[in-house]
């Protein structure tokens, strides 16, 4: 039966800690995934809404990215995505009574998990400038007011529309499109907060931001590198092609600053051994220092180039450019320096080398690990260089596999949501539109924050996500938000960003993935792009949380209608009644979506075509993919201090908590955790259980304090320690951002412990 939402804030101020686990899934994680969702749903409903989870006739589901086998199971879903099912199919409402019986201020005293609790929301909302609640608001209002503060703007450019990795590709395409008939490219996205450092790394090195495997590639694998990433919550089911990758002969190194479950052990729920001893996956583990993957895959390249035979060189020859800088580079590495970097031993290099020029296919995953440090861009070039070499790009079983981590943020960049359009881009927008839409580079987030800080953007529009939530340095953002005219959130769902408002402040209601959407035309279907670029459809099944939710096309082309008026050339109304005119015009517009309706109506979808997987083509500034010869970077760290990487718990999808608890690193009942080394901990003076402020460490040499952390003495590397986000985003300066991607450096922040006052 489902519960009713918690009335108060559960207390986390003693979190209870048990060993770390070293499997996942298995009979736990099936008990759990039941009793999660039938608290939301009720029996039923879990039973009818899951099974239309990730099937071809079904919806996708609204968690990570990882792509579907053309084969499904009945329950093509993991732990965590039955949890983001279950949220958004809650029976549990946030009416206008709620928001009558609660004030701002009371509701932006709540912790996120809380707020996310209490269900979905059902009507537009409005917030006046100096009112101390929410009330609701008609539709029409609502877009009255969004025009009204548009219209007062001395620019278009006063105006941000950030969107989240969760919207379809009608819903982005339409809102880029209404943002440049606008006037505007600030149209920054989750994207610029993840793997933005993968894109201007690939786009550089082989010519287009996307991995270079399919699903199939990882079976065929001799050797598949897993690099700062954590696939047992990250991305579950990535763990199952894991798994038959090994059947199939393939060995695995994870690297990682942390031992994590799903990478030592998997129980696949779907087998008989799975619910008993499973699979043991990782082959190698390399504990590696926060920040020292550059490092590391650089000495790998001049271990591989003084040994003979070992360099692919007909490929080198025919397919690649600038090889004797890098090769020179590569050859200066020193073992020294390296092992100093990233805090492994020379054996374990030399194991993991082996197990390299043993692979005649190989492929190396990378999530946030890897992508969110100053250094990220070189580091994933040299990443690129290390499978050039051996000609592991454009072969079967081998290739780049960034794993994206919200279910549509791929899509959402190919469908145009980015700040910075490439030309030819906007020059077919242009012709099949009619409008000249604008070419000066927007705002990304970080600049977007910026720019709200500082008055020089005015209104700040999110087509879904969590913003304040998902940001660096918190308090910066959440002061930056307070000084727009308005805030806009189409949400699912009630969270931090529609407490932390501007003067005025509106909540528009949309309808979930797992909902029909029925519209002029008939039921509607919108479609997504996995991970390793397969486009295919998704059809809610269950009605409206009310009748009072929009689609996110429908609001898109309303609130264009409304604020574009006269002067739009674009026909908001036909797009808004049926969504096949709209992959029409985005079959004209985007490469690769050449009859779009067609192609995505057949079960499974299609595969966007990849110029350096299909045909070894690639197309960068060279004709060639790139070797590129960065000079080595990695944290520098000093005395008494740590190095603190932010992370997920289990119970979390992005900023969003399902749960305070985090079952494979043992720690339940609080999410104020810092973990650190138990060597650290004693040269520090910090017992376990002890209770400290992180304080983090900049060169603006301005205090920033996370306070009230639980010590928790863990397996981490040394010098290195971990703990959640967004509790901790308070500790990442918004200027400390990744070279080139602009990322917020989130994965390597200098810290020093301090005993907290709550001790």
């Amino acid at each position: 039966m489902a519960t009713k939402p918690p009335q108060a804030d559960p207390v986390q101020d003693a979190p209870q800690v048990t060993a770390p686990q070293h499997a996942a899934a298995g009979l736990t994680a099936i008990g759990h995934t039941l009793r999660v969702a039938q608290r939301q749903m009720g029996v039923r409903r879990t039973m009818l809404t899951l099974m239309d989870v990730n099937q071809k006739d079904g919806f996708d589901c609204p968690g990570c990215a990882w792509p579907e086998p053309d084969h499904r199971h009945k329950a093509e879903f993991c732990e965590n995505g039955a949890k983001a099912v279950a949220e958004e199919a809650t029976l549990r409402r946030v009416t206008p009574e709620f928001f009558a019986a609660h004030p701002v201020a009371d509701l932006a005293g709540r912790s996120g998990y809380w707020l996310g609790q209490q269900g979905r929301l059902t009507h537009p909302m409005y917030l006046p400038e100096g009112a101390e609640h929410y009330e609701p608001v008609t539709w029409e209002r609502a877009f009255d007011i969004v025009a009204e503060e548009i219209a007062a703007l001395a620019s278009p450019d006063e105006a941000v529309f950030y969107t989240s990795g969760r919207t379809s590709n009608e819903a982005a395409f339409l809102y880029q499109l209404f943002a440049r008939e606008l006037g505007t490219n600030n149209l920054p996205d989750c994207s610029n907060m993840c793997h933005e450092s993968s894109g201007s790394a690939l786009n550089e090195t082989i010519g287009i931001g996307k991995g270079s495997v399919l699903l199939e590639d990882l079976h065929r694998a001799d050797l598949i590198i897993v690099a700062g990433q954590n696939p047992g919550t990250n991305h579950p089911r990535m763990l199952t092609a894991l798994e038959e990758a090994k059947a199939n002969g393939a060995r695995i190194i994870s690297v990682n600053p942390l031992p994590e479950a799903g990478l030592e052990r998997f129980k696949n729920p779907q087998t008989a051994k799975g619910l008993t001893s499973g699979a043991a996956l990782t082959d190698l583990f390399l504990q590696i220092r926060i920040g020292g993957d550059q490092a590391l895959f650089r000495l790998l390249n001049k271990l591989v180039l003084q040994t003979e035979g070992a360099v692919d060189e007909e490929f080198v020859r025919e397919h690649t450019h600038g090889f004797e800088e890098f090769a020179a580079a590569a050859r200066a590495a020193d073992w020294d320096d390296t092992l100093r970097a990233t805090g492994l031993t020379r054996a374990e290099i030399e194991r993991a080398l082996a197990m390299v020029l043993a692979s005649k296919r190989t492929i190396v995953c990378w999530a946030m690990g890897l992508t969110q440090h100053k250094h990220a861009v070189p580091t994933i070039r040299e990443v690129v260089n290390f499978l050039l070499l051996r000609g592991n790009i454009g072969r079967p079983g081998a290739g780049v596999c960034p794993v994206r981590g919200h279910s549509n943020v791929q899509g959402d960049r190919t469908m145009g949501i980015f700040e910075r359009p490439a030309p030819a881009f906007l020059d077919a927008l242009e012709q099949e539109f009619g409008f000249a839409p604008p070419r000066a580079h927007g705002y990304d987030v970080v600049r977007a924050i910026r720019a709200l800080r500082d008055g020089e953007a005015k209104v700040f529009f999110a087509m879904g996500g969590n913003f304040v939530s998902a940001s660096p340095d918190t308090e910066v953002t959440e002061a930056a938000m307070r000084r727009a005219r308005l805030t806009v959130h189409v949400s699912t769902k009630l969270n931090r960003s529609h407490v932390v408002t501007g003067a005025r402040a509106l909540i528009l209601p949309t309808l979930g993935r797992t909902e029909r959407d029925v519209q002029g035309g008939g039921e509607q279907f919108v479609t997504v792009e996995d991970s390793m670029g397969m486009v295919h459809a998704s059809r809610g099944r269950l009605e409206p949380a009310s009748t009072h939710l929009l689609s996110e096309p429908a609001i898109v082309c309303r609130l264009a209608r409304r604020v574009l008026g006269e002067r739009s050339v674009v026909p908001w109304e036909e797009f808004e009644a049926d969504y096949a005119t709209v992959r029409d015009r985005i079959a004209r517009v985007v490469p690769g979506f050449a009859d779009f309706n067609a192609r995505v109506a057949r079960p499974g979808g299609f595969v966007l075509p990849h110029a350096p997987r299909d045909e070894r083509r690639f197309p960068t500034a060279t004709g060639k993919a790139n070797f590129t010869a960065a000079p080595v970077e990695y944290p520098e760290l000093p005395e008494g201090r740590l190095l603190l990487q932010t992370l997920r718990s289990h119970d979390q999808y992005n900023t969003t908590v399902y749960g305070l608890d985090d079952r494979y690193r043992g720690i339940r009942g609080g999410r104020r955790v810092v973990l650190v080394n138990p060597q650290d901990a004693r040269e520090l003076g910090v017992a376990d259980g002890s209770y400290v402020d992180l304080v983090s460490e900049w060169r603006d040499g301005v205090e920033r304090r996370a306070p009230g952390f639980r010590v928790v003495v863990y397996p981490t590397a040394r010098g290195c320690a971990a703990a959640y986000y967004p509790e901790t985003n308070v500790l990442v300066p918004l200027d400390a951002t990744a070279d080139t991607s602009n990322t917020p450096a989130s994965k390597s922040v200098v810290v020093r412990l301090e005993q907290s006052a709550t001790d």
